[in-house]
């Protein structure tokens, strides 16, 4: 590179010295004006690109932050986020929202554990309702920097839904779950009463009909990795919950140490009270960014 830089100086000094007053015709004197001009331009680049110092400290400021992965629960889709992820996206943070299949609690993880390699470097896992199983399970990667559960489960080492959710009462929502050859969705009755209650009627028609049916076999997935336990975590609680009972919510809060947040909200806080969910997100990557 270090000839390159010698030769473009070189030419810039000798273009330097023609002038109009120089015996060069018009057409001369305009071809070794932009050749000039060239050459200036050559030199920035040959100086910025001798100088990877500058390319590596862009690199690593971009790479500050962390990328933020979504998972959603039961009877949900990736549209549930919406409200979320475009602001993320205009503060410069890389986002995935995983394809959730909701098959099973293996399969669940696997596809976030997919997520977190296609990331390639650190990230914040955020679950919601079933999501938190997921998240717990996957979150012992050593690339997760923290969890953070959106009125979600948080089971502990052994536990299944069943079983976590036996800690509180009970909830209205399966009066309303339907089985088709062994995959549950919920009824319009039961979006609009136990699941989105509160949320304008277009909205609550929305997450009917993208809902994605869950198998049975979620209910069946036992809980053999606990990452709360090593992780720093975030919990927002659905105060107005029909899904997950918001007693359950603050137990399992308080259980994984999590710093917590209550919020007036059915089950779908994110779509109920975005502001508030971004809130506890950002306030999460700041403090695992210091």
């Amino acid at each position: 590179m270090r000839p390159l830089r010698a030769s473009a100086n070189r030419d810039i000094k000798e273009i330097k010295g023609v002038t109009k007053s120089s015996h060069v015709t018009e057409a001369s004197y305009l071809k070794n004006t932009n050749h000039m001009k060239y050459l200036a331009l050559l030199f920035v680049s040959v100086t910025f690109l001798s100088n990877p110092s500058s390319n590596a400290q862009i690199a690593k400021a971009t790479s500050m932050k962390p990328t933020l992965i979504f998972v959603y629960g039961l009877w949900a889709d990736r549209s549930c986020w919406s409200k979320v992820i475009p602001s993320l996206l205009e503060k410069g943070f890389n986002v995935i929202s995983v394809q959730n299949p909701t098959t099973s609690l293996e399969d669940d993880v696997a596809a976030a554990t997919r997520a977190i390699k296609l990331a390639g470097g650190d990230v914040i896992l955020i679950g919601h309702s079933w999501g938190g199983f997921v998240i717990t399970n996957a979150g012992d990667d050593p690339h997760v920097k923290a969890l953070v559960y959106v009125a979600a489960y948080a089971p502990g080492q052994g536990e299944t839904v069943p079983s976590v959710s036996e800690k509180a009462p009970g909830t209205q929502l399966t009066n309303f779950v339907q089985n088709t050859d062994g995959f549950l969705t919920l009824s319009k009755e039961g979006v609009t009463k136990a699941f989105a209650n509160g949320l304008p009627p277009d909205e609550q028609n929305m997450i009917f009909c993208v809902q994605q049916p869950a198998s049975e076999n979620v209910f069946k997935g036992v809980t053999s990795h606990v990452a709360w336990k090593q992780k720093p975590s975030w919990y927002v609680v659905a105060a107005e919950d029909h899904t997950i009972n918001p007693e359950l919510e603050r137990l399992m809060a308080e259980r994984a140490k999590a710093k917590t947040t209550v919020v007036k909200s059915p089950h779908v806080a994110m779509l109920a009270r975005p502001k508030e969910v971004l809130g506890v997100i950002l306030d999460a990557v700041q403090t695992v960014s210091k």
